[in-house]
């Protein structure tokens, strides 16, 4: 039939979004249910697990939604001032408890700094960077802030192995030069170097840098905002 035109890419979108929320629903009953029976569940390797993994869903969800709005040329930075350690606090709270179920050490040295962002958009990226940082971490994730160069500087590091050759990186992503099948890290790096470049003041715009080594040996992710 003619009348059934349908834009296929706004039924999936919408279908993401519906399922980004009904996995949110579920991550916030897993949290009560971790607090209302810690003793039992506190250090479950498979209640962990199923935490880890609908929280790594939920991010691809989200990151799926924000490319689908950047390729409407419907997604741009809600600027905000705010003050770093506080919102790096709060934002950790929420992998709290998953990352003591874990045994995993995580820690925030931040300057007392104040920073202009988008504070959703932000909070996607490292969302994506933490669960990421869990994934491949032995047993420390470290998250830093600081001025560098006139840029707001926030990285998330590990004790792990650290990126491959392959996946350092410096500057923005072209979509069309990423490989999809080595997992969907490609997705998350790609989220966070558009989420980079929509922060902009005069000519410089935000980037990513992925390098090993920091103050844990292992990988380290750089967002960089203006």
């Amino acid at each position: 039939m003619n009348d059934q035109n349908i834009d296929f890419s706004m039924v999936l979108a919408s279908a993401v979004h519906d399922m980004k929320n009904s996995l949110g629903m579920l991550l916030n009953s897993l949290d009560e249910l971790r607090t209302e029976h810690e003793e039992n569940l506190g250090e479950s390797a498979r209640f962990n697990t199923l935490q880890y993994e609908a929280e790594r869903m939920h991010n691809d969800l989200v990151q799926l939604l924000g490319i689908y709005r950047l390729g409407e040329n419907n997604l741009s930075a809600h600027i905000e001032e705010h003050f770093v350690p506080d919102f790096l606090t709060e934002h950790l709270a929420r992998h709290t408890p998953l990352l003591k179920g874990l045994g995993i050490d995580v820690s925030i040295e931040a300057e007392d700094i104040n920073g202009f962002f988008d504070e959703d958009l932000l909070t996607g990226v490292l969302n994506n960077t933490i669960n990421n940082a869990i994934r491949y971490t032995r047993s420390k994730i470290l998250l830093t802030a600081g001025e560098r160069d006139g840029y707001l500087v926030i990285g998330v590091e590990d004790d792990g192995r650290g990126y491959p050759e392959s996946m350092q990186h410096t500057g923005t992503l072209n979509f069309k030069s990423l490989d999809f099948k080595s997992g969907s890290t490609s997705l998350g790096l790609f989220f966070a170097s558009s989420v980079a470049k929509l922060h902009s003041e005069g000519e410089r715009s935000g980037s990513i840098k992925l390098h090993n080594g920091g103050s844990l040996g292992g990988g380290v992710f750089e967002i960089w905002l203006p």
